[in-house]
């Protein structure tokens, strides 16, 4: 009886006996993934003990992060070269800029070249904003190269002494001036220290210059705005002077052709002892027509005498002689009409004829004429010429003085040491990728 009792007590739970199958078959899975894990070699998987194999225990986790010992060599060079390239450099810049970099105050003058060809405008406005035309446009390019100019530099040097002016001041050596520096050196600076703008559509150019001091940045602006003014008016009065001195030459040299002319017909009036050989010659038609009328009237009556009276009566001898008289009139009369005989007809046998005569004096009138025209023509061109040379000359229109700075403006210190940063990040990045480039490549 008790050991029935002991034997039901040992017999097993029928949902015990149904699990036991399935723990067994788990645990076999189990062990067999272990198996393949440590074939595949996961550092997981457990070591399985093989003959003749000394098993090690696993080493223990050291104190370095898992981040710290991903860590190459080259990482630590790319966060060296950031420190060293891009770090100190913008630091040492902004410090720079913030402690060290002298203020500077700047002057600005505003100013366009005009001229009063155009007109009058009804308002000074339209006046200083009237666009320009293309003469005033290349006088105003011409007026910017002058400006940024070594002889603007040249002159500006010997009257501010520019060494003084922009000495260095403290610790600043970047943006002062050096000592006994050549005439390039100097321009290169002063291009740096003055900016000329110029505006295409109104013909407005602006002048911005920049120094140590405001009351010195305003002087060198006066400065620039009177030199420019005197080149304009140089530039304007060398351009009239041009254009009447080709007029005033055409003037002269019509002035001489006309004396010339006129001094040849004076002395052809002295030899020839008339005013017009055209006109003597229609006096002298006009006589000769006369005495032929005068002698057909004369031979008409000689002859109604003769066929009353004989011969020798006087009236017949008085005709005669008359009739001889006027023939030998006529004779002389058509004789100087053809030969040309003058007064001093006699002694000069080579005087030229009447046609002769005419020609001449023709072809000296003639000159005399077109003389008298082209000098006419000359003295309308060189009045003409005068007052488009008034109306085109040119003037510098000042119509912002140089101010007077109470803020410095300049150096931008955080846009200068942001530009800075920027540049050596922008540097670093380039080379940092050009790096990882050529190693990908390798």
């Amino acid at each position: 009886m008790a050991a029935s009792k002991d034997a039901a007590v040992n017999k097993p739970d029928p949902a015990q006996a149904a699990d036991k199958p399935n723990t067994a078959k788990a645990t076999a899975k189990s062990k067999g993934i272990a198996v393949l894990e440590g074939l595949l070699g996961k550092e997981s998987a457990p070591v399985i003990p093989m003959p003749g194999r000394k098993v090690e225990p696993p080493k223990k986790a050291g104190w370095q992060p898992k981040w710290l010992k991903k860590l190459r060599w080259r990482h630590a060079i790319i966060g060296a070269s950031f420190l060293g390239l891009v770090a100190v450099p913008a630091t040492l810049a902004s410090l720079y800029m913030a402690f060290i970099a002298a203020d500077q105050y700047h002057s600005t003058a505003s100013f366009a070249v005009r001229s009063i060809e155009g007109g009058v405008s009804s308002d000074i406005l339209g006046m200083f904003t009237q666009a320009s035309g293309g003469s005033t446009v290349s006088d105003s390019y011409i007026l910017m190269d002058y400006i940024l100019s070594e002889r603007m530099a040249a002159d500006a040097d010997r009257r501010f002494k520019l060494e003084d002016v922009y000495a260095t001041r403290g610790l600043d050596y970047f943006y002062g001036i050096g000592s006994d520096l050549p005439i390039e050196d100097k321009l290169a600076y002063w291009r740096d220290m003055v900016k000329v703008s110029f505006d295409h559509a109104s013909g407005i150019m602006q002048v911005t210059v920049k120094a140590f001091e405001p009351a010195q940045a305003q002087e060198i602006a006066q400065f620039i705005v009177d030199q420019s003014d005197n080149l304009v008016n140089s530039l304007s009065l060398s351009a009239r002077n041009d254009v009447l001195r080709a007029a005033q030459d055409e003037v002269l040299a019509g002035e001489a052709r006309l004396s010339k002319a006129r001094a040849g017909l004076r002395d052809y009036r002295d030899k020839s002892q008339e005013i017009s050989p055209e006109e003597g010659a229609k006096l002298a038609v006009q006589l000769i027509g006369g005495l032929e009328a005068e002698l057909t009237k004369l031979n008409a009556d000689l002859a109604t005498a003769k066929s009353q009276m004989s011969d020798d009566t006087p009236r017949i001898r008085v005709l005669k002689t008359r009739i001889e008289s006027l023939e030998q009139q006529l004779a002389v009369e058509r004789q100087r009409l053809g030969a040309g005989e003058s007064a001093s007809a006699a002694s000069d046998p080579n005087s030229p004829d009447v046609a002769g005569r005419i020609a001449e004096f023709e072809e000296l009138e003639t000159e005399r004429e077109f003389a008298e025209r082209a000098y006419t023509a000359a003295l309308g061109s060189l009045e003409k010429a005068r007052i488009d040379a008034n109306n085109r000359q040119r003037y510098l229109a000042l119509f912002i003085e140089p101010t007077l700075s109470q803020m410095a403006q300049y150096p931008s210190r955080l846009l200068n040491a942001f530009l800075v940063t920027l540049g050596l990040l922008f540097a670093w990045g380039i080379g940092v990728m050009g790096y990882y480039n050529i190693r990908d490549r390798a």
